[in-house]
């Protein structure tokens, strides 16, 4: 089995995680979104990395295997984004999207976070059964908090209520 970590994100890794985010989005799942769609890529450790928002990347060597992150959005708080892992290292037995699941919610209990929300869209059917395995419920957008940052490809939405 091979061996990978979870850290936070480092500068060095931008251009291998834009090509993953942009791989997975638009080659593999056809959704119409480039890297220049998304600012936040280029600006990774401005956008995520502060207050109680971070962004993680799942390695192996020095291959970027999978990504996640969260926003701060406030009132304890935060927008998870960016779950994605390559296509090949998904699921058993390697579970790197679920120990980068875990590991946001070691952060949120360490920040004490109240709440987890996302959006994704409705044909990445196996994340929504990801999602709901890991406790999340699907939610209106219009219950989502005002400083939740919407994507126009997101149209299906989570949460999950770390306080019960």
């Amino acid at each position: 089995m091979i061996q990978y970590s979870i850290v936070p994100f480092k500068k060095k890794y931008q251009q291998q995680v834009i090509d993953l985010i942009v791989g997975i989005q638009s080659g593999e799942f056809g959704v119409n979104i480039t890297a220049s769609d998304q600012p936040d890529l280029t600006d990774i450790d401005n956008f995520y990395q502060k207050d109680n928002g971070n962004f993680w990347i799942a390695l192996k060597g020095a291959e970027v295997l999978g990504t996640i992150s969260l926003t701060d959005i406030n009132n304890k708080q935060v927008g998870l984004r960016k779950m994605f892992v390559k296509q090949g290292f998904r699921g058993q037995p390697l579970n790197i999207g679920q120990n980068l699941m875990d590991t946001v919610f070691e952060w949120c209990g360490d920040k004490s976070i109240k709440q987890i929300f996302l959006g994704t869209v409705p044909h990445y059917y196996a994340a929504h059964r990801f999602y709901e395995k890991n406790g999340f419920s699907r939610l209106e957008k219009n219950k989502l908090p005002k400083a939740f940052h919407l994507m126009d490809a997101d149209k299906w939405f989570y949460f999950k209520d770390l306080e019960s």
